[in-house]
């Protein structure tokens, strides 16, 4: 499941609708293997409880959707939870708990903890920081967050930028050479919210000029 970096060595890079990347396609970098390698050797974890923080686009979805995929469960969405969803807890033994910050019912969240506990099952909570820096108002709650695996989606290294931008754009049917993407791998800032911001920019600029991706247009999105 997943696949390492490739080697792109093609000079023009093109896609067609029926060949963009799969829901379970996943790029393993060093941004984000040690959290994949973490995920396949469930259960065989020294803690029932795994934190995946990562800024917005860093793939923790992608992840856990992955792990859903090979080993079954249930995810809800943190601020959604309620107390109709511990029906589906009470039946699966995996638990995902999606976007969790300050914004929840911290006594509902707190008992979804307990259950976890208590019946032996396994919960992984996805946060843009780590669960521990989230400023919960109920101290027992935040006291639990101290038993959790803390495990951080990096930023992404080269590689994995270039594997973003290609995929993003042949989903969009948009052909581009190799060295433009390099172009503008050393110049984007190294966060998953700019490199999609760029995706972007090249879709909405490809579509009203409906040209091919050149210099010019590569520079006029990143300001030069």
């Amino acid at each position: 499941m997943g696949f390492k970096m490739r080697d792109f060595n093609q000079q023009i890079i093109r896609f067609d609708n029926e060949q963009s990347f799969r829901f379970d396609d996943f790029y393993i970098s060093k941004s984000n293997s040690h959290i994949f390698d973490l995920l396949e050797k469930w259960p065989k974890w020294n803690k029932n409880f795994l934190n995946i923080s990562g800024e917005k686009f860093s793939g923790k979805s992608h992840l856990v959707n992955i792990f859903l995929k090979k080993f079954k469960g249930v995810s809800f969405e943190a601020n959604l939870f309620n107390n109709e969803n511990f029906k589906e807890v009470k039946i699966h033994q995996n638990i995902i708990l999606e976007n969790i910050n300050e914004n929840i019912d911290e006594k509902l969240i707190y008992t979804l903890f307990n259950i976890i506990d208590q019946d032996n099952k396994y919960l992984i909570v996805t946060s843009k920081k780590p669960i521990v820096e989230i400023k919960f108002k109920l101290q027992d709650l935040k006291s639990r967050t101290k038993n959790f695996i803390l495990q951080s989606i990096e930023k992404p290294d080269d590689e994995l930028m270039f594997a973003l931008i290609l995929k993003n754009l042949s989903d969009r049917q948009i052909s581009i050479e190799k060295k433009l993407i390099n172009y503008a791998i050393n110049r984007i800032e190294r966060s998953y919210s700019k490199i999609f911001d760029f995706i972007y920019k090249i879709d909405e600029i490809s579509l009203k000029k409906k040209k091919s991706i050149d210099l010019k247009i590569i520079k006029e999105v990143l300001g030069e």
